[in-house]
């Protein structure tokens, strides 16, 4: 049966969210766990080596998002925010599925390896100019993101050709400095967004952005505590209600505060013994849906669980606490390790949901989500 929504050349006529990404830096599979294997292996990362990456939801590259925004005039516009070290995987898997054809504009959530080092391969979704003729493709970001990006990629920068220096084909870019201000907004695309700063570590401060007039989306990939002007702008009790926000979670559990690296959900983690202290613990299915911490079985997300999370993250239990505090109509999650298995992991977050009232699910790379922007 024929899409009542596809125009004649197969493009939606809708706007939609396209996850590039939703891995953390190091991605999924991790390298480690193939080259060199524990024994038993590690399920997750082993998986990848006999299902393709476009059927399997637990291989994620560096998080990343695309914005399809449709126009009132029927056109479309391609907004993405972060490009990282994986962008070029993701534009030969995900664009080609989806149909994308080009970047209108990039926004940036900060100037880490995983959100900045695929910036070189922009040209790839630029025109073709030899002799780098074409309109640059606007591109959003910090003051301090745009300091550090001049001494990581000075040939990007425009720049007046020295004598003798030869011209070479280069990403062309604009560069647009926003602040890092709730109450300071910008355009892209014709698109508004509000940057949402957040700490990333103590000492660092990354940008979320919150986006869309007829449905209000937050994307936070990288947050380890919200200041309170942030929160109050994605909270229910605050300034409204997200319909949908798109939250950070690396670990199950925080490897820094609590003796066990994995969730006490025995179908999750293989209901493997766990040693501590010359002791065997088995972690089985009776304790479903808690953790292990100093000896004590807590529930997942209670308050015994927010002493911490790990220092420059979110972790499982700091994401659920956020979320109830937040409300969010929907909320998918991004910037998993190898230690979330996708469909295991999504039967413990739809019990959750259904105990918390708020919808909760990992998202997975390549999944396309239509919204009313």
């Amino acid at each position: 049966m024929a899409n009542p929504n596809l125009t004649e050349n197969g493009v939606l006529d809708s706007s939609a969210l396209i996850f590039l990404g939703t891995g953390c830096s190091s991605a999924v599979p991790n390298a480690r766990c193939l080259i060199q294997p524990s024994d038993p292996p590690c399920e997750v990362c082993f998986q990848s080596l006999s299902v393709p990456p476009d059927r399997n939801p637990n291989y994620r590259c560096n998080t990343s998002l695309l914005i399809d925004y449709f126009h009132s005039d029927g056109n479309h516009s391609y907004i993405l925010i972060d490009v990282g070290k994986t962008f070029r995987e993701q534009v030969l898997r995900w664009f080609t599925v989806h149909k994308i054809p080009r970047v209108d504009s990039i926004v940036l959530t900060h100037e880490h390896a995983d959100a900045v080092l695929g910036l070189d391969d922009i040209r790839i979704v630029q025109p073709y100019s030899p002799t780098n003729d074409i309109d640059p493709t606007p591109i959003y970001l910090s003051q301090h993101a745009m300091e550090s990006l001049a001494v990581k990629f000075p040939y990007l920068i425009p720049k007046k050709l020295k004598e003798g220096q030869e011209l070479r084909r280069v990403a062309q870019l604009d560069w647009k400095i926003i602040e890092d201000d709730c109450e300071k907004p910008f355009v892209a695309s014709s698109l508004k967004f509000v940057p949402l700063p957040v700490m990333h570590g103590e000492d660092y401060i990354c940008l979320g952005f919150l986006f869309g007039d007829k449905s209000r989306v937050a994307y936070i990939s990288d947050v380890s505590r919200f200041p309170a002007s942030t929160e109050y702008v994605i909270s229910k009790s605050g300034a409204g209600q997200l319909d949908l926000i798109i939250l950070d979670t690396l670990y199950k559990i925080n490897w820094n505060s609590f003796p066990y690296k994995s969730m006490v959900e025995g179908e999750v983690m293989g209901s493997r013994p766990t040693m501590k202290n010359g002791k065997e613990i088995i972690v089985n299915k009776s304790q479903q849906n808690h953790v292990l911490h100093n000896n004590q079985v807590c529930d997942v997300g209670s308050q015994s669980m927010s002493e911490g999370s790990h220092n420059v993250h979110f972790c499982l239990p700091q994401t659920l606490e956020a979320l109830k505090r937040i409300c969010p109509k929907r909320a998918l999650l991004i910037g998993m390790t190898h230690e979330f298995d996708h469909h295991k992991d999504n039967e413990f977050l739809m019990e959750w949901s259904i105990r918390e009232g708020i919808s909760v699910q990992l998202a997975h790379d390549g999944l396309r989500i239509p919204i009313d922007l």
